[in-house]
């Protein structure tokens, strides 16, 4: 039997296909320019021997459906899902869950339209979201499909948490409160670092760092998500690739007098032209660190930005929490940037976090520790992966419902 697990964007497919009961994972793949005429799926396959061989495939794509047929015609042909009877159930990544729901969740009517009714909450990602869910029920009609809800994780943030100090009618009426987002990710890596420090999570406190292109932090006590830094949408808290993080909001309005930019122009810019974009051009770290060791003042002061930004909330949480176990980097930037590492934690010697400079640049693998010896906060590089994590909470979502 095999997991299949879904995140549909706006023009893109993104699935992963596991083997039970092991969660072997057989092919990722990547459908890409859905609606334009030079539509591409690139798919890793594993072999027998566990090597994996690359593929990619062209095609004429003008929908989403015709995505899905191609990808399930790619999947036949390769002998990774052949029959539908082969599939134990498939999982779909659901950004915004609401207050509606606060775990993996059995897809039937009812919830398709409580997603429905949640897009004004996420209308860049519940859209596509849903589009995934509405044609995978229509393709594979016998098969039970979960939605994995991004926020779900911090449902646990507690009402001081999660309030914002706005008049309560607007939370009430309009369900303005601060949600979190990367949930999946942040449960994923927490469970990992209480894996590897060989305790249960229900002991540990963690402060959890998914730095990508997005990123967010999570204060984690007991396992559970207390406080993080993402908000009503993915825009508030650190700074990330093009998104601006924590800002003044009267800003909102000054620039709007200033410029005569509409709300839907802010809107856009905030979310598309700031953040590391904003001050020095790029929005990939590599490129950024590259430009900044060339002598580029920009991408320097944005490494610098983005650093100490991350560095207040690790202070902020390790008050909210008292005491902390270990630090947890994760994301495409947490796992391969050393440099970012480094300077996060440069000065932090008196919460006792600090990093040793060899196991930093050494850090490889699923779990790597850089903590200095003797330090009193362990310090971890963990790589995060949300699909194992949908597989796995799709099975148990499963076979609850059995």
């Amino acid at each position: 039997m095999k997991v299949a697990v879904i995140n549909c964007g706006s023009s893109s497919i993104k699935y992963e296909v596991f083997g039970l009961p092991d969660l072997v994972m057989l092919a990722t793949g990547l459908i890409e320019k859905i609606g334009s005429s030079d539509g591409r799926l690139s798919q890793r396959k594993r072999n027998a021997d566990g090597t994996f061989v690359e593929q990619i495939h062209s095609k004429r794509l003008s929908n989403h459906r015709e995505g899905f047929d191609f990808m399930a015609q790619v999947n036949r042909e390769d002998r990774i899902i052949q029959e539908d009877s082969e599939l134990f159930g498939i999982g779909h990544r659901v950004v915004h869950g609401g207050e509606v729901f606060r775990e993996p969740t059995l897809i039937n009517d009812e919830v398709v339209s409580a997603i429905r009714r949640l897009i004004p909450l996420a209308p860049l990602h519940n859209p596509s979201n849903l589009l995934g869910i509405e044609i995978t029920r229509a393709r594979f009609p016998g098969i039970p499909q979960v939605a994995v809800f991004d926020t779900a994780f911090h449902q646990t943030l507690p009402p001081h948490a999660f309030h914002y100090a706005t008049p309560y009618d607007w939370y009430a009426e309009h369900h303005v409160r601060r949600y979190g987002f990367h949930g999946t990710s942040h449960h994923y890596v927490a469970k990992e670092a209480a894996r590897y420090l060989g305790k249960a999570p229900e002991s540990m406190n963690l402060i959890t760092l998914h730095l990508g292109n997005g990123a967010s932090a999570t204060a984690v006590r007991g396992g559970l998500s207390i406080d993080t830094s993402m908000g009503l949408t993915p825009l508030e808290g650190l700074v990330m690739g093009t998104r601006s993080g924590d800002i003044d909001p009267a800003l909102h309005f000054f620039i709007m007098r200033e410029t005569g930019m509409s709300a839907d122009e802010l809107e856009k810019s905030l979310n598309s032209q700031g953040g590391l974009k904003g001050i020095c051009g790029l929005n990939d770290m590599r490129e950024i660190i590259d430009q900044a060791g060339s002598g580029n003042h920009r991408a320097n002061l944005a490494i610098e930005l983005f650093c100490y930004r991350i560095k207040k909330y690790i202070g902020a949480y390790v008050a909210v929490l008292d005491s902390v176990d270990a630090i947890v980097f994760t994301g495409g930037i947490g796992e391969n940037a050393p440099v970012v590492r480094e300077r996060v934690c440069k000065g932090l010697e008196p919460l006792g976090i600090a990093i040793d400079a060899a196991k930093n640049e050494a850090a490889l693998g699923s779990v790597s520790e850089i903590g200095k010896e003797g330090t009193l906060v362990r310090v971890l590089v963990v790589r995060t992966d949300e699909e194992r994590e949908i597989a796995q909470q799709t099975i148990k979502a499963i076979e609850k419902a059995k």
